[in-house]
């Protein structure tokens, strides 16, 4: 068996440390030209006038919160309305944020109590989507929502119809 002395030995940390930092060095130069950051060397200058708007990332952090509730649940509805007829919540409907047409951005998944939050990375106008659930009729109209910056947070309540009357 050969002995080797410790200090003769070369150390590998230092070349895991460069391939670490240039790891971290791509990841971070690609993350800022994603978001405008940074522009590419190679990146066309766009016509605004050709452009449709672009959701803003600078702007910080929005929000859409709600419940989603479905209607009615008794077949005979009263004035006042008995709290046993009361809309239900709905627990597992999905909820989906879009910037002007261009596709979903965001989605959240409706809690046990029917509640969501859906977190926006940006600000600009969005249309918040219920999408169908299994055994409710149809699901309730889009809405349309402006985020502003730098940490706004709209209400979006949905019902959806089960179909009881």
């Amino acid at each position: 068996m050969q002995d080797r002395d410790p200090a003769k030995v070369p150390s590998r940390w230092p070349m895991a440390l460069v391939l670490v930092g240039a790891i971290a060095v791509v990841l971070l130069v690609g993350t800022a030209q994603r978001f405008g950051q940074t522009p590419s060397p190679t990146a066309q200058t766009p016509n605004p006038s050709s452009q449709e708007p672009e959701p803003s990332l600078a702007g910080g952090i929005t929000f859409v919160v709600g419940t989603v509730t479905a209607g009615p649940v008794c077949p005979v509805e009263q004035s006042p309305l008995p709290s046993a007829c009361a809309p239900r919540p709905v627990a597992g409907a999905v909820i989906t944020a879009s910037f002007e047409g261009r596709g979903e951005v965001a989605r959240a998944t409706t809690a046990v109590d029917g509640s969501y939050l859906i977190t926006i990375h940006g600000y600009g106008t969005y249309t918040v989507t219920a999408l169908p659930v299994a055994g409710l009729m149809r699901a309730p109209a889009p809405v349309t929502v402006t985020l502003d910056p730098p940490t706004d947070t709209k209400r979006v309540d949905f019902q959806y119809d089960t179909g009881i009357r």
